[in-house]
């Protein structure tokens, strides 16, 4: 009985024992990472500040190129950099400031279009107009839209949903049905084909060159697809899926006619008239519903005309004119309201006189003069700026489509 006594006693007192040790290895462990982390967190902290000077200087606007990059310490005395970008020549400075630290590391940084996309690195819009959003959900914030036949970068694939830059280089996310992939040869193809333009700010192409045949596709102004023959009254086309249809000629203009012609003032003021009481829409680019910034792109647009994305964008780029005089201020300027330039949050469009077209609510003409009828600035802060376009064609954010690579 006494030998059974001492067996369970030295039992207990050698899993106690075990069971101390285990704490003060764990405790030791503890320790030992704390001061490791301690020690390794002036590093990280001082290299993670020299990427995010990289970060910042190669890309001032997070919607038109991605770099994010992190690094994550690990207790292996090797630290981990991820992240992704559409940049390569941000990753290798990156890599070669990781080199120069002397530290050990992982490059876990993706590089942007993603190697599952095989060829098919380049889509075409495929719908009258396809939505852009923030994130591949259809729930997730309207930022843009891709008319039909406008050529774009396919970034990546995520469930159905593709990453995509669009030729103003604003980035988002399109579900698969809105555009056609294609690979740099096909691309290639369709840019030396025969191209048509729809010339209207709302219409339809149809299945047969008859009345009353079905539709095959809403469209809308500036809506591009490839001519495959043509008839008295109609040209048959094929949209960039491969799909066929018939679009009434008198409704269009060819490729060559929309490029060549030289932009008008009266054209593009013309453009927005037709579309007072459009309606507003965050995020809209086409004749169907537009943001202010989105009005502005579709009267350009129609006259061959790239502009930037967004007004703030916008507001960057061409001829910076005084505007604290009205008298100062020509036809076709954009003005540009906010709290401050660098706030800028609205645009329209000048058509003289101090009146503008713009996109609040609906498409709609107001004053800027505070004696005139139709002044309102309560809801758009202040005039804050203004952009002459047409003497900065072909410079940063102000690009004609006849010059621009992706379309020619």
């Amino acid at each position: 009985m006494l030998q059974f006594i001492l067996a369970v006693t030295k039992q207990k007192l050698l899993f106690e024992m075990k069971h101390f040790i285990h704490k003060i290895l764990f405790v030791l462990l503890v320790l030992f990472a704390g001061n490791h982390i301690q020690a390794q967190t002036p590093a990280l902290k001082s290299l993670m500040n020299e990427i995010q000077t990289i970060q910042k200087r190669m890309v001032p606007d997070k919607r038109v190129a991605i770099l994010n990059v992190s690094i994550k310490d690990t207790l292996n005395q090797v630290i981990t950099v991820e992240g992704e970008t559409n940049l390569p020549e941000g990753k290798e400075q990156i890599l070669q400031l990781l080199k120069a630290s002397g530290i050990q590391f992982t490059d876990a940084i993706r590089v942007f279009p993603e190697p599952s996309l095989g060829e098919k690195t380049w889509a075409i819009a495929t719908i009258s107009v396809a939505n852009m959003r923030s994130a591949p959900d259809h729930a997730a914030e309207l930022v843009s839209q891709a008319l039909m036949g406008t050529p774009v970068k396919v970034l990546e694939a995520n469930d159905g949903w593709y990453r995509i830059q669009t030729p103003d280089q604003y980035i988002g996310w399109v579900d698969s049905p809105g555009i056609a992939l294609k690979t740099e040869s096909e691309l290639a193809s369709w840019k030396k084909s025969r191209r048509i333009v729809f010339n209207r700010l709302s219409g339809y192409a149809v299945a047969s060159p008859a009345k009353n045949s079905i539709h095959v596709s809403d469209l809308v102004l500036g809506d591009l697809f490839e001519m495959v023959t043509e008839s008295k009254s109609y040209f048959q086309v094929k949209f960039p899926d491969g799909r066929t249809a018939f679009v009434k000629k008198e409704e269009c203009i060819s490729f060559q006619e929309w490029t060549e012609r030289k932009p008008d003032v009266k054209m593009i003021i013309s453009v927005a008239r037709q579309m007072l009481g459009v309606p507003y829409l965050w995020g809209g680019t086409s004749s169907k519903a537009v943001d202010c910034s989105g009005m502005t792109k579709t009267a350009h647009y129609a006259q061959g005309i790239i502009l930037a994305r967004d007004a703030s964008q916008q507001a960057r780029y061409g001829e910076h004119p005084d505007f604290k005089d009205i008298q100062n201020l020509v036809a076709g300027d954009l003005l540009f309201f906010g709290r401050s330039a660098q706030r800028v949050t609205h645009v329209g469009i000048c058509m003289g006189e101090g009146r503008y077209i713009h996109a609040s609510g609906m498409v709609r003409i107001n004053s800027i003069d505070p004696k005139a009828s139709d002044y309102n600035l309560s809801d758009r802060k202040a005039l804050v700026a203004v952009s002459r376009v047409l003497n900065s064609l072909n410079t940063d954010g102000i690009v004609l489509v006849k010059d621009h690579p992706w379309y020619n």
